[in-house]
């Protein structure tokens, strides 16, 4: 079965390039594009694809709004958006992320790295730029310029100290494999360590676990430019 994708851009020649890419690639299809984030929340309901691609930036609604209504509790089952935008527009992704967006990419990614992030959202993955938006989320996380309130640290009262270490790793970005090498235990125990964080924080994917570790404040915010930060 093909992944199928839905692409969002108010741009037509972003639009017809990304679908040509989409089409042209093994195992991805374009079912849909749209103009407006109306018209994304409008043709996800109906195509139902797997993947949106969806920019921040449109005309009647925007893409944080049209995310919020695909992947809110009266939205698309099924369906997870791969927020595609600027870096001047990094003040987006942290709401985009709240509304549910399973991760961004920047919109001059090579096309091969779009493609593999198109399978890996639709696998059921988070998908988190190691170099934009770890540092973007660590700025943003504490503020929550989105006007949600943030989860409070009482939440994290339920895990134990070995998940709170494993929350840490997975705020600072680390993969699954790189957290394992950290802590000296198997993959399969890392699995199991981030499945119960996600049962018991209530959280959707990985990029909900990255976001609570900001809000209750377990992870401070990184400065600009220290440590890994590029």
């Amino acid at each position: 079965m093909s992944i199928r994708v839905l692409i969002a851009d108010d741009q037509a020649l972003l639009r017809g390039s990304f679908a040509m890419l989409v089409d042209t690639a093994p195992g991805l299809a374009t079912v849909g594009e749209a103009a407006t984030g109306v018209e994304a929340v409008e043709l996800a309901r109906r195509e139902r694809p797997d993947v949106v691609l969806m920019d921040v930036r449109m005309p009647e609604m925007d893409g944080v709004e049209a995310t919020r209504h695909i992947c809110g509790p009266e939205g698309v089952p099924g369906t997870r958006v791969l927020i595609l935008t600027m870096f001047d527009l990094d003040a987006y992704v942290y709401p985009a992320l709240r509304a549910g967006a399973s991760g961004f990419l920047l919109k001059d990614t090579r096309p091969a790295e779009l493609l593999t992030a198109i399978g890996v959202i639709a696998a059921g993955e988070a998908l988190l730029a190691p170099t934009v938006t770890r540092r973007l989320i660590a700025g943003y996380g504490p503020t929550a310029p989105s006007g949600e309130p943030a989860p409070s640290s009482g939440e994290l009262v339920g895990l134990t100290d070995r998940e709170r270490e494993v929350l840490v790793l997975v705020g600072k970005g680390l993969s699954n494999a790189e957290i394992g090498a950290r802590l000296r235990v198997g993959l399969p125990t890392v699995k199991s360590h981030v499945s119960r964080l996600l049962d018991k924080l209530g959280a959707r994917d990985r990029v909900q676990l990255v976001i609570a570790c900001y809000d209750t404040g377990l992870a401070a915010p990184a400065r600009p430019g220290a440590g890994s930060w590029r």
